[in-house]
C-alpha cells in the first residue's frame, strides 16, 4: 500500500515514515498550495486532502498541525508555521513573559481522500507546557519550547523525540489502523 504524502516539510516525511513503513509506503509530493483559514487543524487538512486529491486525481494524505497555547487564547494554533516564520521561537517566547499558565496542546490532523469523495480526518492531541526560554536543537518546528506533560524537558532536549513525541504520532496512527483496516476488506 503506497499513500502520497503532500507537504513542503522533509521533517514530517520522515516522521510519517518511521510510524508507516514498511507496511505502508510513504510517497512524498512537494507542491504548495492554498490553505483555508480556520481554527481547526482538521477542518484545514481535510478541506486540503480534498482539493488536491481532485487536483492531482491521487490519494493524498495532508497533515495540519500547531501548538495551541491556553494563555493566548490558542495563538498561534493553524498559524503556527506562518508566526515561527516571522517572530519565531524567541518571539514566543517573549509573548509569554510574565504570564503564569503556560499550559498548551500540541495538534496533529491527518486527512486522507480519495479522488471525487469525502476526506477522513485524524487528531492527534498531545499536553504540555511552554518553556521559559529555548531549549534544545532535536527536532523542528515547536519542539525547543514544548515540554510534554509528565516530563521537564523539551523535545528540542530529548536526543529520541522521534521515538517520544505523542501528538502527530496519535495522529498517523489512527489513519495508519484505518488504512490497514481498510485494506483487510
Amino acid at each position: 500500500m503506497i499513500i502520497n504524502f503532500v507537504t513542503s516539510n522533509i521533517n514530517k516525511v520522515n516522521e510519517f515514515r518511521q510510524i508507516l513503513e514498511p507496511a505502508i509506503k510513504v510517497n512524498h509530493i512537494k507542491i504548495s498550495y492554498p490553505e483555508l483559514r480556520s481554527d481547526n487543524p482538521e477542518e484545514i487538512a481535510g478541506h486540503s486532502a480534498e482539493m488536491l486529491a481532485n487536483k492531482l486525481k491521487k490519494v493524498v494524505v495532508v497533515e495540519d498541525s500547531g501548538l495551541f497555547i491556553d494563555a493566548l487564547n490558542g495563538f498561534p494554533g493553524t498559524c503556527s508555521a506562518y508566526i515561527h516564520k516571522r517572530i519565531g521561537l524567541k518571539g514566543i517566547i517573549k509573548l509569554m513573559k510574565g504570564i503564569k499558565n503556560r499550559n498548551c496542546t500540541y495538534k496533529s490532523a491527518v486527512a486522507y481522500c480519495e479522488p471525487n469523495k469525502k476526506p477522513a480526518s485524524f487528531l492527534g492531541e498531545e499536553k504540555g507546557k511552554v518553556a521559559e526560554s529555548v531549549r534544545g536543537s532535536f527536532g523542528f518546528g515547536h519542539d525547543p519550547i514544548f515540554i510534554p506533560e509528565g516530563s521537564n524537558k523539551t523535545y528540542g532536549e530529548m536526543e529520541d523525540y522521534k521515538e517520544v513525541k505523542k501528538f502527530r504520532r496519535r495522529a498517523v496512527l489512527k489513519l495508519r489502523n484505518c488504512l490497514l483496516e481498510k485494506k483487510r476488506l
